[in-house]
């Protein structure tokens, strides 16, 4: 695994050389909180995702050299106990974490291709449980306690690799059949398969990029389309090992864990967009007495 990091850290670092006349071809975002879900406020409670998608000029696929196009991601996630305080607070530990890495991606034939390093930060160094606090007091929400704070996962960054194969599979001329297979080593250890169903012409000429806490598909370059379409998906995923479960806590991560997703995007203009989506997780930790619905929202104004 070792070698993987270094053969993909070191055709990222060469990637800029690949692609002479690099532009910014997109901005990706998505916000992803269960208030937009189940409203409640716990475990997978909030993330936040931006890139910067940069490389020659889009014709609808990316291209084969790896490194001519590079994502440059931004990454913040608060997982929290059922309760910020009091009853419920101590299930699984507070987790504040800020991510930022590089990711390639390329297609060759029908194959979407991505990899990239990410460096995950977490802990009080983050200031996420801080800003937590100091919004829940400004909404009157509960706030993080005393014993939650002192308990949180600890200052550390963890180097992570991530690498994912998706193949399209055209159903219609508008709608595309995308199973995919996902590796990650470093904050946590999982492997990953399922799909996605991309249903609407409008939906067809993008580079997606995928949401690490909800797996939903956003896209980091407009094809160009105007109108609506629709995203359905799903994946399971086999974890080996998790940070995010420090053994001096004491609560245990569960071996598997399910996600189904579904998504509408809505392209009024160039520039101008609409994406909300559902997705229901399954229990990530023993003890854990349910899965939970988190909803995605991200909003495109061109003015």
């Amino acid at each position: 695994m070792r070698k993987l990091f270094i053969i993909i850290a070191a055709f990222l670092i060469a990637g800029p050389a690949v692609a002479q006349n690099r532009d910014t071809l997109g901005f990706g975002r998505l916000f992803t909180n269960d208030y937009f879900g189940d409203g409640e406020d716990r475990w997978r409670t909030g993330s936040y995702s931006f890139s910067i998608v940069q490389g020659p000029p889009w014709s609808g696929a990316a291209p084969d050299d790896f490194g001519a196009i590079l994502e440059y991601r931004l990454r913040s996630e608060i997982i929290a106990p059922s309760a910020l305080n009091g009853a419920g607070s101590d299930d699984r530990a507070y987790v504040g974490a800020i991510t930022t890495g590089i990711h390639s991606h390329i297609s060759r034939g029908n194959w979407d291709l991505s990899a990239g390093l990410d460096l995950v930060f977490t802990g009080p160094q983050t200031g996420t449980a801080d800003a937590q606090d100091w919004f829940h007091n400004l909404v009157g929400a509960p706030t993080v306690g005393a014993s939650v704070q002192q308990n949180q996962l600890g200052n550390a960054v963890y180097p992570t690799l991530v690498a994912e194969a998706a193949y399209a599979v055209p159903l219609s001329a508008t709608t595309t059949l995308r199973p995919f297979a996902e590796l990650q080593y470093g904050v946590e250890d999982f492997v990953r398969v399922g799909a996605d169903i991309l249903i609407g012409q409008v939906l067809q000429s993008d580079l997606w990029l995928r949401d690490g806490p909800s797996g939903q598909l956003y896209s980091g370059i407009y094809g160009g389309e105007v109108g609506t379409g629709f995203v359905l998906g799903a994946d399971y995923t086999l974890v080996e090992d998790s940070a995010y479960f420090p053994a001096s806590f004491g609560t245990d991560a569960t071996d598997d864990r399910l996600r189904v997703r579904a998504g509408i995007h809505s392209r009024f203009a160039t520039g101008s967009s609409f994406f909300y989506g559902l997705t229901y997780l399954s229990e990530e930790f023993e003890g854990q007495d349910e899965g939970q619905l988190v909803g995605s929202l991200k909003l495109n104004f061109n003015f």
